[in-house]
């Protein structure tokens, strides 16, 4: 009965799982090739499937703001984020994404948020002060 019990609580694997890693590598080759509309493509795609790939997230997110779509961009990074709360390179690219949309005020509210887990992080120390400075105008 034992043995009964431990073979039916074993979780099933995802039938997709092979499919899955298959359509990501795919996705991270198009976007290391920068061919971005393929990988924007491929991305979504993959994201449908496994909504909660922060990689995934990221790199989409990073496509939009390479596309200069910094509202669709910042949209990922939330999700991003919602997945790995304090990820630096996540954050600084909100940060920028919010700047470059004149939301200063939401920019800043990323960089505190670095600060909180990388006080000395160079690119905060650079951007924040200009943001403050902006603010102030």
């Amino acid at each position: 009965m034992i043995i009964l019990v431990g073979l039916f609580s074993r979780t099933p694997k995802d039938p997709n799982q092979k499919r899955n890693a298959e359509k990501f590598k795919e996705f991270k080759k198009l976007a290391k090739q920068k061919k971005y509309d393929e990988a924007l493509k491929s991305g979504t795609e993959y994201l449908r499937m496994v909504p909660n790939n922060h990689d995934a997230l990221f790199t989409v997110g990073g496509i939009y703001y390479l596309k200069k779509k910094y509202k669709t961009a910042i949209s990922y990074f939330e999700k991003a984020l919602d997945v790995a709360e304090f990820d630096v390179d996540v954050l600084l690219l909100k940060a920028y994404s919010h700047q470059k949309l004149g939301e200063n005020k939401r920019a800043i509210q990323c960089c505190e948020k670095i600060k909180e887990v990388d006080p000395k992080n160079k690119a905060v120390s650079a951007l924040l002060p200009e943001l403050k400075m902006k603010k102030q105008n």
